[in-house]
């Protein structure tokens, strides 16, 4: 009898490109846990492929013909729920498609590069592989996954706040996008600054930014490289950039650097986490949410330490519960909050 923990994760490719489902086929069939059952060019001969094969885990191409990927999508939440990874290009359009699969139930989205000479296979698929443990963790929370209700934000008073150069750090990864745009809607405008770093492919952040701009009181936007951190605005590290805090004076900012990756991501939160318990220290609140791995929990203790508040969201409400239980097995986390209330939690560790 096949031990658990030699339980390979079935995939299932939905491309309608025959060299993209050839390269992902190929290679992934290379991983030890990663049994490829199947490749399909199209939504109608998935659907029946996902009846018959019974996937874990499908990665999904978003332009395809007969039926896009994002009306497919819907279809699978609505009646066969199950982990699905996107696969985007860094069009405008495929920016804005990404960002709504994942408002869908989407559990991840990967970058589809053009297949060219300077593409770099090995990085894309060790990637990929990362995204679909990941997802096949997630698999048992997505039956059940809630829809994220956007609440608007409650009154509070700036009498409420003690100082002004409190600073806010948030790390994410799978299932983060969710997780921030049910957070951020939820505080007021006058809320101290916030840095986040998410894990998501370069250029998706901007448009993940500029989404978030629109429904929130406070102002949402891709950092830049000096930019100061203040009352009202919401810092996103840009995709593929490692984004930290200084301190010149009374001021804060953020520089970015594309230096080597930390726990295979670009940017990673323990990056900016430990940069704002060198920086801000006990000014600081920390925010660790939903994600695989353990990105995030050294710098959140060195956060702790400092004497700053941590908070790391709950199992239940996770997407996977990686980075959070990381972060609460090695001491980092202050108080465990289910995401439902964060932005309450939030407002108390503020004042």
């Amino acid at each position: 009898m096949q031990n658990s923990m030699d339980k390979k994760i079935k995939v299932l490719i939905v491309d309608d490109s025959a060299v993209v489902r050839k390269i992902l086929s190929e290679q992934l069939a290379k991983h030890k846990k990663i049994d490829v059952i199947g490749t399909v060019p199209d939504p109608f001969i998935a659907r029946d492929k996902i009846v018959a094969l019974k996937p874990d885990v499908i990665t999904l191409d978003v332009e395809m013909p007969r039926m896009d990927g994002i009306t497919f999508l819907e279809k699978i939440m609505a009646y066969h729920p199950m982990p699905v990874i996107i696969l985007s290009t860094l069009t405008p359009a495929g920016c804005e498609s990404a960002l709504k699969a994942l408002e869908l139930g989407a559990v991840e989205v990967i970058h589809k590069p053009e297949i060219n000479i300077s593409f770099n296979l090995s990085d894309m698929i060790a990637q990929l592989v990362d995204k679909i443990c990941a997802a096949d963790l997630a698999k048992y929370r997505i039956i059940n996954r809630q829809k994220v209700i956007i609440k608007p934000s409650k009154p509070f008073s700036s009498s409420m706040i003690k100082t002004t150069d409190k600073v806010v750090a948030i790390g994410a990864s799978t299932g983060g996008t969710e997780a921030i745009r049910y957070i951020l809607p939820s505080l007021p405008a006058n809320f101290p600054g916030i840095v986040i770093a998410q894990h998501m492919p370069a250029a998706f952040t901007k448009t993940f930014a500029k989404a978030l701009n629109k429904i929130c009181s406070i102002e949402v936007k891709e950092a830049e490289n000096n930019t100061t951190i203040r009352p009202g605005l919401a810092l996103i590290a840009p995709g593929n950039y490692h984004m930290a805090v200084k301190r010149s004076g009374a001021r804060y900012y953020v520089v970015l650097n594309q230096g080597p990756m930390v726990h295979h991501q670009r940017p990673a939160v323990d990056v900016l986490f430990a940069s704002v318990a060198k920086y801000v220290g006990g000014n600081s609140v920390g925010l660790i949410l939903t994600g695989m791995g353990k990105d995030g929990a050294e710098g959140l203790h060195h956060i702790k330490n400092t004497g700053a508040k941590t908070i790391g969201q709950d199992e239940k409400s996770c997407v996977v519960y990686g980075m959070p239980k990381s972060a609460y097995e090695i001491g980092a986390v202050e108080k465990v909050v289910s995401l439902k209330n964060i932005p309450e939690e939030l407002m108390k560790s503020v004042i």
